[in-house]
């Protein structure tokens, strides 16, 4: 299971689905309701957006969830969360997140993928920082996703 917020879906989140889908029978890719958190897009449109971008790739599911991911990948049958590494910053806060989901699930492992090169800046805040400053995203997005930016600064 790949859990992530993917507001919005971006390069570095696809290289990780594809690369991580290559690992496993059937990979989850699990959108987090997160209601606590300013986000840009509904969590249908995100998982609308995801879908979409990963729809080439035949073992993806993509699915919502609230609560624990540890639980939500109990109810999937899960024993594995995958999350993407950038920088070493990102490393510090996945393994507190890993003590914490040990603790919590103790059957569930958590694999840390690093994230391309090409990708390695790259972050959600960082494309909507952009658009919102008139950029172009389309280097750093699928044009769905680059349309549904616009269209939401343009709301």
């Amino acid at each position: 299971m790949y859990p992530g917020t993917f507001d919005p879906v971006h390069y570095g989140h696809m290289d990780i689905a594809r690369r991580a889908a290559g690992l496993f029978d059937k990979l989850v890719v699990a959108v987090y309701d997160r209601p606590q958190k300013s986000l840009m897009f509904s969590t249908e449109e995100r998982v609308k957006m995801v879908y979409e971008a990963l729809s080439d790739v035949p073992n993806i599911e993509v699915e919502s969830y609230e609560g624990l991911t540890a639980d939500f990948a109990h109810e999937r049958g899960a024993r594995v969360i995958v999350r993407g590494l950038r920088v070493i910053s990102d490393f510090e806060r996945e393994y507190q997140m890993a003590l914490t989901t040990r603790r919590l699930a103790p059957d569930l492992d958590m694999i840390c993928l690093m994230t391309s090169l090409d990708y390695a800046f790259l972050s959600s805040s960082i494309v909507k920082e952009i658009a919102t400053a008139g950029g172009s995203v389309l280097q750093f997005v699928p044009s769905h996703v680059e349309q549904a930016v616009l269209a939401h600064l343009r709301a």
